[in-house]
């Protein structure tokens, strides 16, 4: 996998090739050429480290070595390194405002550097960062653009841990059908945006037995959709599996007449 991704950037490197081809070849150190899924747990990490030591010489303006960086701090992030993800998200992050980086590039940083807050459990600082980084990409690239829409999901996480279900499920709301409509059912961003909202409705005390049998359902289709997409043992499968058996059980309980719950 190193190697083919080494070899095709190398290609896009000697051809001149435009910013789109150099992406897609780019695409290869972190998303499988098979099924197009992308790598995840200790596959990353590797990756990420292969990646980081091929280009690590390059001068820090190169494009290839500041990429790298980034998916360095992804591959941490995916194996659960993640206090050695933030160092490298807030070192990368100091080098693109010394060099002046693209507001393109500020954003992927500090929405990458906002998760890694929020899986160490600084919610709040997570929050504020989210909410500028989504400001941003809705005024740079529009609502129904796909790094849009995936920072409305990193958004509503963080939402929902802090049990801000209100603001989630309005955020939710809004961007899951135009993810539907621009991405499709099957792409890991809607997935993902569904099965948060379906959290925000069984998760929340005010919950109503609609809103419980709605959570269910959205949840049924969510893990069809994703064991047909991602296979059986994907980590967001266990996830969405995980979030259903609650939902059901939220469902039963509320359904069961009172003497015997």
């Amino acid at each position: 996998m190193v190697r083919q991704a080494k070899i095709l950037v190398a290609e896009a490197e000697e051809n001149n090739l435009d910013y789109e081809a150099k992406d897609a070849r780019w695409g290869r150190w972190s998303t499988c050429s098979l099924c197009e899924q992308d790598y995840h747990g200790v596959v990353a990490c590797a990756l990420g480290w292969a990646c980081w030591k091929t280009y690590l010489g390059r001068p820090e303006t190169n494009w290839l070595r500041a990429n790298a960086m980034t998916q360095l701090g992804n591959g941490l992030s995916e194996a659960k390194q993640y206090e050695d993800a933030l160092s490298v998200g807030e070192a990368e992050l100091a080098t693109a405002r010394r060099l002046s980086d693209t507001e393109h590039n500020m954003l992927i940083m500090q929405g990458n550097l906002a998760c890694t807050y929020e899986e160490l459990g600084r919610h709040e600082e997570a929050l504020r960062l989210q909410r500028a980084v989504y400001s941003g990409w809705l005024r740079l690239k529009g609502e129904e653009h796909e790094d849009t829409l995936r920072e409305a999901n990193n958004y509503a996480d963080t939402l929902v841990n802090l049990k801000r279900f209100q603001e989630a499920k309005s955020l939710l709301h809004n961007s899951i059908p135009v993810a539907r409509r621009n991405l499709g059912e099957s792409k890991e961003t809607t997935l993902m945006l569904r099965w948060l909202y379906a959290q925000s409705l069984y998760m929340d005390d005010d919950a109503t037995l609609d809103d419980l049998r709605e959570a269910v359902s959205t949840l049924e289709d969510v893990e069809r959709i994703a064991r047909r997409v991602f296979g059986s043992t994907h980590p967001h499968l266990q996830i969405i599996e995980h979030h259903l058996r609650a939902s059901r059980a939220a469902l039963r309980a509320r359904e069961m007449p009172p003497a015997k719950a």
